[in-house]
């Protein structure tokens, strides 16, 4: 496995877009031994995350082939856009309950290079985590492990970047995804409220 600088971590972090938004992640700590190998880290996932990430998949491809078949198929696109939306709240309510409150912290940031949350808890750099990250409101969740790259004093609180130790590529698409989709939301937030104003 490669080891990287702390710096060389950091832009790690930065390579990808990452977007301020509020959500809950499960973290515990970890040996650094247990983190040693990608299959270990594979091994170790919940199961409701597997299926999770494979449904997204599933979704974006089947959208793909429809996407060619263009206006004919605008009844089946809306019926299975129908199925889709009961699947997602089934598969939500089964990640829901994955998230631990005991182990429960609030996210502030994420990205496709890593996530930052706030925390009482005392943190070390170098310290590795397993994170549950819940976007539900993406339909969303997402195992990884993470590294905690960088510490900040905030309101008797500390906030952490962590660095993505092991994340499946597909995983990280969906985080990508999810970021790009909630900045839509944001601008579209922000234009309208402009609008408002301007309006007055």
């Amino acid at each position: 496995m490669i080891t990287h600088s702390l710096e060389q971590k950091l832009s790690l972090y930065h390579e990808f877009f990452a977007i301020e938004h509020d959500f809950s992640v499960n973290i515990t700590t970890i040996k650094k031994e247990e983190a040693s190998s990608f299959a270990q880290f594979m091994s170790r996932m919940p199961m409701p995350f597997k299926l999770s990430t494979e449904m997204n998949s599933i979704d974006q491809s089947a959208l793909r082939s429809l996407q060619s078949l263009g206006n004919s198929a605008a009844q089946l696109v809306s019926f299975l856009n129908q199925q889709s939306q009961k699947i997602d709240l089934l598969v939500g309510y089964i990640l829901s309950q994955q998230d631990e409150v005991q182990y429960r912290y609030q996210g502030i940031k994420f990205g496709g290079g890593g996530i930052k949350f706030i925390a009482p808890t005392v943190f070390s750099i170098g310290q590795i985590l397993e994170l549950k990250i819940f976007l539900l409101e993406n339909n969303c969740a997402i195992y990884c492990y993470g590294e905690v790259v960088e510490v900040e004093s905030a309101n008797e609180q500390f906030a952490y970047k962590v660095t993505f130790h092991f994340i499946r590529e597909e995983d990280r698409e969906i985080l990508v995804r999810a970021s790009l989709h909630e900045q839509s939301k944001q601008l579209q937030k922000l234009a309208k409220l402009r609008n408002q104003e301007n309006d007055r």
